[in-house]
């Protein structure tokens, strides 16, 4: 894996990101609480997991018409999200428990969603975390063919019109894990040397042949077609796609935040941390249903800051970073509601598609 050579500005002994790690550490020590997500994360990811699996065990109960199985099978998309939002993403951060078994065993959850944990670290803990909205670096705002995330990117004609039809693609997301994820594995599996390389490609292929031997049982099992089964299953990834990637996407992809260009020297003039509070939003602090669901990630710059603290504590410590945001002059971007961060992401996705 090659880490593109860019440096931050040096944060100062009282700089604001020290200031405010000792005021949430202090936070949990006066709790008496792990920063971790503990029993509470279990019970809660046992919750998740049951809206994915248990419409597929309907399913194959083979009780239900075509048409209650394609509702079935949508529901487990509105699951499969929860599973990639709310359990996935906190234990490839080593955030879900302090145990680092159950966080690679929650982890491997990534693979009910068809993808695979090696690349999610590579392009989300390492490259997105680390060089978030830099042009060329973070791997989330890179072009994709009709779609321009990125100010410094070029324009297309077409691109005019991709307010309308970006949330569309957004869709694809679990879909494409099916082809992305081999380019990923022999791209960055070879530079991380042959025997990362020959461990990675074959749990990829394992991992994928359990995943497509699972999710075929009710077209071996149950009296329908392929077509039928296809259509079950493009639905549920295609509900999931849209509401993971829609999600990911309000919290670096609205008006107010930043897309830093490094000097000729590959330096950003801020550190690290400053640099995420320009870089990233909050949205929807007040619905604390979209709070569980998504798994925190409304409350992205916590979660940008302190990506190893669970987040069933972000609500609490938003209170502290927000504070301390105010008091170094920083912005502390966040939406009243989840309409108001969609609303400004078509703005953006509008004004990306002009020159």
């Amino acid at each position: 894996m090659k880490i593109p050579s860019i440096k931050f500005a040096r944060s100062t002994q009282d700089g604001f990101f020290q200031v405010v790690r000792e005021r949430v550490d202090e936070w949990f020590r006066q709790q008496d609480i792990s920063q971790k997500g503990g029993n509470r994360m279990v019970y809660k990811s046992l919750g998740i997991l049951a809206l994915y699996v248990l419409p597929f065990v309907l399913i194959l109960t083979g009780w239900f018409t075509p048409l209650q199985m394609l509702v079935l099978a949508l529901l487990m998309g509105v699951g499969l999200a929860g599973v990639g939002m709310s359990v996935m993403h906190d234990a490839c951060h080593g955030a879900f428990s302090d145990r680092p078994w159950i966080n690679r065993l929650f982890s491997g959850s990534i693979y009910l969603l068809g993808g695979n944990v090696y690349n999610w670290k590579v392009q989300h803990n390492t490259l997105h975390h680390t060089f978030t909205n830099i042009h060329e670096a973070d791997g989330d705002i890179a072009g994709r063919f009709i779609l321009r995330f990125d100010k410094h990117d070029t324009c297309l004609g077409i691109m005019r019109l991709q307010f309308l039809y970006a949330p569309l693609l957004y869709s694809l997301m679990v879909l494409t894990f099916h082809i992305k994820d081999f380019v990923q594995v022999i791209t960055w599996g070879r530079q991380s040397g042959p025997v990362v390389f020959r461990r990675e490609f074959t749990t990829l292929l394992i991992s994928k042949v359990f995943y497509f031997s699972v999710i075929l049982l009710p077209y071996f099992l149950l009296p329908i077609s392929f077509v039928q089964w296809a259509l079950g299953y493009v639905g549920m990834a295609l509900v999931a796609g849209f509401v993971m990637a829609s999600v990911f996407q309000l919290a670096h992809l609205v008006e107010g935040v930043d897309q830093p260009l490094p000097d000729p020297e590959g330096k950003i003039d801020k550190p690290w941390a400053d640099h995420q509070m320009y870089t990233t939003a909050n949205f929807a602090h007040k619905n604390w249903l979209l709070t569980w669901y998504v798994g925190g990630l409304n409350y992205q710059i916590e979660h940008h800051l302190f990506p190893n603290i669970c987040h069933l504590h972000y609500p609490a410590i938003s209170r502290i970073v927000e504070q301390t945001a105010h008091e170094y002059n920083l912005p502390y971007h966040c939406f009243g509601s989840l309409s108001a961060a969609y609303a400004s992401h078509i703005r953006t996705l509008y004004a990306l598609g002009r020159p």
